[in-house]
């Protein structure tokens, strides 16, 4: 992976660079940011920067034996710990290796919800369980193979299980040396305390949308007008602009379910309430995480957009059109408890809650709240 891999963020690859360069390099770095700014593919280039035998002024040289490897992402001396699910005995990070490497290659910007549904997950939801921590011990416990540095790069550590999370920090707290721990966080906050306070923080903010636009035009060959209209909606996230200008069938699912739990809310139509409750029930739990994720966003963007303030609205034409009408629906007396119920919902959803009596719920709560 190579710094110019990686959409913008300028600032932060200069500072990566000059850390390595001038040998001042934390043992323990938490990357976090907003979703699909860049975070991971970050850790890995500076990882790739950090262990190249010659190094060039702003990338590594792409060409030595240790970034023959890395590009491969099977360096000896680089391990990943990631999100799984416990599937025909597999519960370890190695155990799906082979198809972590497969979706890195093809992929540079993506969540977890991807992820998941690239190794089959259905109803489960990601996590690093405890037995993880066995094997970070024994990988660090190994002298280093051929690199300047062992790097350890932890994507999602508040997916950690509470064992693991204690286990890895007594790692951080008496590193070995030359070992170098990357945590890439989209939520820094639920990352144990302890953790946070042990590792410096490389705070990575929203894309420059100039940045978007460019890579937009560059990577589908779009007008300048579309890519300016892209870049707006994705507000800082390229997985977001990538979504967007792909007409990601999620989100296209996610509308359409939208739009049908609003109007059958409204009708007070218990019937098709039901209905929507059943189709939401089986799509998984961390699709269900992520259309409430989805809901919350345009309920504040229609919110938003009672404001007649166009610029500060973030709505494909679909999700305009349907605002027309709806978007009077929404407004200060019940947006807070709009917010407030999904939040619920979601958290509900996050503790095992059946999911269809959770939709089924939401919608009747709905139902009372348009009426304000």
């Amino acid at each position: 992976m190579f710094f110019g891999d990686i959409i913008g963020q300028h600032q932060i690859k200069k500072q990566l660079i000059s850390t390595a360069n001038e040998g001042f390099v934390p043992h323990a770095q938490l990357f976090c940011g907003p979703e699909g700014v860049g975070k991971l593919p970050l850790a890995i280039a500076y990882a790739q920067y950090l262990n190249c035998e010659n190094r060039q002024e702003a990338e590594p040289c792409g060409k030595c034996s240790s970034c023959v490897k890395y590009n491969h992402l099977a360096h000896p001396d680089l391990h990943f710990v990631f999100p799984v699910i416990k599937k025909e005995k597999r519960d370890v990070c190695d155990d799906f290796i082979s198809e972590w490497r497969s979706f890195l290659n093809e992929n540079r910007y993506f969540n977890l919800g991807q992820w998941l549904t690239y190794i089959g997950a259905e109803n489960a939801q990601g996590m690093i369980y405890a037995k993880e921590s066995e094997e970070i011990v024994r990988k660090l416990s190994l002298k280093i193979y051929e690199g300047r540095y062992k790097t350890m790069i932890i994507w999602l550590p508040e997916k950690m299980h509470e064992a693991c999370a204690n286990k890895l920090l007594k790692i951080i707290e008496e590193p070995i040396g030359d070992t170098v721990f990357l945590l890439v966080s989209d939520s820094p906050d639920s990352v144990i305390g302890t953790i946070q306070s042990r590792c410096q923080r490389i705070n990575i903010h929203a894309v420059d949308k100039s940045d978007i636009i460019n890579a937009l035009k560059g990577d589908y060959n779009i007008t300048d007008e579309d890519a300016e209209a892209v870049a707006h909606m994705a507000k800082g996230s390229y997985l977001k602009a990538m979504e967007t200008i792909s007409l990601d069938e999620e989100n296209k699912f996610f509308f359409g379910l939208f739009v049908k739990m609003m109007r059958s809310s409204y009708a007070r139509d218990i019937k098709a309430i039901k209905e929507i409750g059943a189709e939401l029930g089986v799509i998984g739990r961390e699709r269900q995480k992520s259309y409430l994720r989805y809901t919350q966003r345009m309920i504040r963007e229609y919110f938003v957009s009672n404001l007649q303030q166009r610029e500060m609205v973030y709505l494909n034409n679909e999700e305009a059109q349907f605002g027309m009408r709806f978007a009077p629906f929404v407004n200060e007396r019940n947006i807070e408890d709009f917010m407030t119920e999904l939040a619920l919902a979601e958290r509900h959803i996050e503790q095992n809650v059946n999911a269809k009596m959770v939709f089924f719920d939401l919608c009747l709560k709905v139902t009372m709240l348009l009426k304000r």
